[in-house]
Protein backbone atom coordinates (compact mmCIF):
# COMPACT_ATOMS: atom_id res chain seq x y z
CA UNK A 1 0.00 0.00 0.00
CA UNK A 2 1.29 3.43 -0.92
CA UNK A 3 1.98 5.78 1.99
CA UNK A 4 0.43 9.24 2.06
CA UNK A 5 3.84 10.93 1.68
CA UNK A 6 4.56 8.83 -1.43
CA UNK A 7 1.15 9.66 -2.89
CA UNK A 8 1.63 13.38 -2.25
CA UNK A 9 5.06 13.26 -3.87
CA UNK A 10 3.69 11.45 -6.94
CA UNK A 11 0.76 13.88 -7.29
CA UNK A 12 2.59 17.18 -6.87
CA UNK A 13 5.46 16.14 -9.13
CA UNK A 14 3.07 15.15 -11.92
CA UNK A 15 0.44 17.91 -11.55
CA UNK A 16 2.07 21.03 -10.10
CA UNK A 17 4.24 23.68 -11.71
CA UNK A 18 6.75 24.66 -9.05
CA UNK A 19 7.90 27.68 -11.09
CA UNK A 20 4.41 29.21 -11.15
CA UNK A 21 2.66 27.77 -8.09
CA UNK A 22 3.19 27.67 -4.36
CA UNK A 23 2.71 24.06 -3.30
CA UNK A 24 2.41 23.22 0.38
CA UNK A 25 1.70 19.94 2.11
CA UNK A 26 0.21 19.45 5.55
CA UNK A 27 -0.41 23.17 5.83
CA UNK A 28 -2.74 24.49 8.52
CA UNK A 29 -5.15 27.14 7.32
CA UNK A 30 -8.38 28.19 8.92
CA UNK A 31 -8.99 25.39 11.46
CA UNK A 32 -7.99 22.46 9.28
CA UNK A 33 -4.88 21.00 7.79
CA UNK A 34 -4.69 20.89 4.01
CA UNK A 35 -3.01 17.73 2.75
CA UNK A 36 -2.06 19.65 -0.39
CA UNK A 37 -2.51 23.39 -0.93
CA UNK A 38 -1.73 24.89 -4.33
CA UNK A 39 -1.75 28.66 -4.92
CA UNK A 40 -1.24 29.77 -8.51
CA UNK A 41 0.35 33.01 -9.73
CA UNK A 42 -3.06 34.75 -9.82
CA UNK A 43 -3.68 33.90 -6.17
CA UNK A 44 -6.28 31.20 -6.82
CA UNK A 45 -6.03 28.44 -4.24
CA UNK A 46 -6.96 24.78 -4.41
CA UNK A 47 -7.04 22.48 -1.40
CA UNK A 48 -6.74 18.75 -1.99
CA UNK A 49 -7.79 16.43 0.82
CA UNK A 50 -6.50 12.84 0.66
CA UNK A 51 -8.66 9.99 1.93
CA UNK A 52 -7.57 6.34 2.02
CA UNK A 53 -10.67 4.85 3.65
CA UNK A 54 -14.44 5.28 3.59
CA UNK A 55 -14.50 5.99 7.33
CA UNK A 56 -11.86 8.73 6.99
CA UNK A 57 -13.88 10.21 4.12
CA UNK A 58 -17.10 10.21 6.20
CA UNK A 59 -15.28 11.80 9.16
CA UNK A 60 -14.27 14.76 6.99
CA UNK A 61 -17.93 15.81 6.94
CA UNK A 62 -18.08 15.78 10.75
CA UNK A 63 -15.23 18.28 11.19
CA UNK A 64 -16.49 21.50 12.69
CA UNK A 65 -15.37 25.06 13.18
CA UNK A 66 -16.19 27.25 16.16
CA UNK A 67 -16.34 30.97 15.43
CA UNK A 68 -14.38 32.51 18.29
CA UNK A 69 -16.24 35.83 17.98
CA UNK A 70 -19.84 34.60 17.82
CA UNK A 71 -19.55 31.13 19.35
CA UNK A 72 -21.41 29.65 16.36
CA UNK A 73 -20.43 26.15 15.27
CA UNK A 74 -20.15 25.33 11.55
CA UNK A 75 -19.39 22.11 9.75
CA UNK A 76 -16.34 22.28 7.48
CA UNK A 77 -18.19 21.35 4.29
CA UNK A 78 -21.04 23.77 5.04
CA UNK A 79 -18.44 26.56 5.09
CA UNK A 80 -16.80 25.27 1.93
CA UNK A 81 -20.04 24.80 -0.04
CA UNK A 82 -21.36 28.29 0.72
CA UNK A 83 -18.08 29.94 -0.35
CA UNK A 84 -17.16 31.03 3.17
CA UNK A 85 -13.81 29.25 3.03
CA UNK A 86 -10.34 30.52 2.31
CA UNK A 87 -9.69 28.33 -0.75
CA UNK A 88 -11.16 28.98 -4.18
CA UNK A 89 -11.64 25.27 -4.81
CA UNK A 90 -11.59 21.97 -2.95
CA UNK A 91 -11.02 18.39 -4.13
CA UNK A 92 -10.78 14.90 -2.72
CA UNK A 93 -7.94 12.61 -3.83
CA UNK A 94 -9.17 9.02 -3.37
CA UNK A 95 -8.24 5.47 -4.34
CA UNK A 96 -9.98 4.47 -7.54
CA UNK A 97 -13.58 3.36 -6.94
CA UNK A 98 -13.49 3.82 -3.16
CA UNK A 99 -16.38 6.30 -3.05
CA UNK A 100 -19.22 6.58 -5.56
CA UNK A 101 -18.98 10.04 -7.15
CA UNK A 102 -22.74 10.62 -6.70
CA UNK A 103 -22.40 10.76 -2.91
CA UNK A 104 -19.60 13.33 -2.98
CA UNK A 105 -21.04 16.86 -2.72
CA UNK A 106 -21.06 18.92 -5.91
CA UNK A 107 -18.76 21.58 -4.45
CA UNK A 108 -15.93 19.02 -4.33
CA UNK A 109 -13.69 18.06 -7.19
CA UNK A 110 -12.80 14.38 -7.40
CA UNK A 111 -9.39 12.97 -8.32
CA UNK A 112 -8.91 9.23 -8.16
CA UNK A 113 -5.63 7.36 -8.21
CA UNK A 114 -4.51 3.87 -9.03
CA UNK A 115 -1.23 2.66 -7.58
CA UNK A 116 0.41 -0.38 -9.13
CA UNK A 117 2.51 -1.93 -6.35
CA UNK A 118 4.45 -4.09 -8.83
CA UNK A 119 5.72 -1.23 -11.01
CA UNK A 120 5.39 1.49 -8.35
CA UNK A 121 3.55 3.64 -10.90
CA UNK A 122 0.72 5.86 -9.71
CA UNK A 123 -1.86 7.16 -12.17
CA UNK A 124 -4.30 10.00 -11.47
CA UNK A 125 -7.73 10.46 -13.04
CA UNK A 126 -9.82 13.63 -12.89
CA UNK A 127 -13.35 12.36 -12.23
CA UNK A 128 -14.98 15.73 -11.55
CA UNK A 129 -13.49 19.19 -11.97
CA UNK A 130 -13.61 21.61 -9.08
CA UNK A 131 -16.20 24.33 -8.78
CA UNK A 132 -15.02 27.81 -8.01
CA UNK A 133 -16.27 28.54 -4.50
CA UNK A 134 -15.61 32.30 -4.54
CA UNK A 135 -13.67 34.89 -6.54
CA UNK A 136 -11.42 36.33 -3.80
CA UNK A 137 -7.70 35.88 -4.19
CA UNK A 138 -5.92 33.90 -1.48
CA UNK A 139 -3.84 37.04 -0.90
CA UNK A 140 -6.92 39.17 -0.36
CA UNK A 141 -7.98 36.81 2.44
CA UNK A 142 -4.48 36.23 3.86
CA UNK A 143 -1.62 38.49 4.84
CA UNK A 144 1.18 37.53 2.44
CA UNK A 145 3.94 38.65 4.84
CA UNK A 146 2.49 36.59 7.69
CA UNK A 147 2.13 33.65 5.31
CA UNK A 148 5.84 33.86 4.40
CA UNK A 149 6.85 34.10 8.07
CA UNK A 150 4.71 31.04 8.90
CA UNK A 151 6.31 29.11 6.02
CA UNK A 152 9.80 30.03 7.27
CA UNK A 153 8.92 28.96 10.82
CA UNK A 154 7.45 25.70 9.52
CA UNK A 155 10.63 25.03 7.53
CA UNK A 156 12.78 25.66 10.60
CA UNK A 157 10.60 23.37 12.74
CA UNK A 158 10.75 20.56 10.17
CA UNK A 159 14.52 20.95 9.84
CA UNK A 160 14.92 20.62 13.61
CA UNK A 161 12.51 17.66 13.67
CA UNK A 162 14.50 15.83 10.99
CA UNK A 163 17.82 16.73 12.57
CA UNK A 164 16.51 15.56 15.96
CA UNK A 165 15.77 12.11 14.53
CA UNK A 166 19.48 11.69 13.77
CA UNK A 167 21.05 13.25 16.82
CA UNK A 168 20.01 14.34 20.27
CA UNK A 169 19.23 18.04 20.39
CA UNK A 170 18.86 20.01 23.58
CA UNK A 171 16.94 23.28 23.43
CA UNK A 172 16.45 25.82 26.16
CA UNK A 173 12.82 26.09 27.27
CA UNK A 174 11.43 29.07 25.27
CA UNK A 175 9.34 30.10 28.29
CA UNK A 176 12.56 30.69 30.27
CA UNK A 177 14.04 33.01 27.63
CA UNK A 178 13.65 36.65 28.58
CA UNK A 179 13.24 39.35 25.96
CA UNK A 180 16.38 41.34 25.28
CA UNK A 181 16.11 45.06 25.87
Amino acid sequence: MIKIEELIHAYIHSHCDFEKEIVLTNYFQADWEADILVINSEGESHEIEIKFSKSDFKNDFKKSYLNKDTGEKFLKHDKISCGDYICNSFSFLLPMGMIDAEIIPEHCGIIEFYHNADTWETEFYLIRSTKKLHEDSYWKLNDKDLFIRKMALNLLQRKMEIKGKHEELIFKNPFDIKKLK
